[in-house]
């Protein structure tokens, strides 16, 4: 099933990621939002865990790349330095508790989902939209 998603975080002008196409497992076509983040981390680790390995002696990037990279704000060899492997199971409950904490909000096309019981109806132009909420920095008084 493909998913269309934007991640946005409050406080950037521009998306970290736009209308990206996800290949998620098949959640049919009334997912409650559980299911859906569920799903979406599932990718998301498989994805992380598959990133090349290889660590070429002399990496380069085109102008280009660097030009395409630089628009969202990180240019990079695409190389995992971290050879530890992520948990689908830990990163899907620690999604899940940070939408119940209020970390992220997630939107259908416009219309909020605030719940994770609650069903989303999903069609081929749905507009997944994750928005992260970041807290001010400094004190609480």
């Amino acid at each position: 099933m493909n998913l269309i998603v934007n991640v946005k975080q409050l406080g950037r002008k521009h998306a970290l990621i736009a209308n990206k196409t996800l290949e998620i497992d098949d959640i049919g076509v009334n997912p409650t939002l559980e299911t859906l983040i569920l799903a979406v981390v599932k990718q998301q680790v498989e994805a992380y865990n598959q990133r090349p390995k290889d660590r070429h002696v002399l990496p380069f990037l085109s102008t280009d790349e660097i030009a395409t990279q630089a628009a969202t704000g990180k240019v990079d060899f695409g190389i995992n330095y971290n050879e530890t492997v992520a948990n689908t199971k830990e990163a899907q409950e620690t999604a899940l508790l940070a939408f119940k904490d209020g970390m992220f909000a997630v939107f259908a096309d416009d219309r909020e989902i605030q719940s994770l019981e609650e069903e989303i109806t999903l069609e081929s132009t749905t507009v997944m939209t994750f928005i992260r909420l970041t807290f001010l920095a400094g004190s609480y008084w």
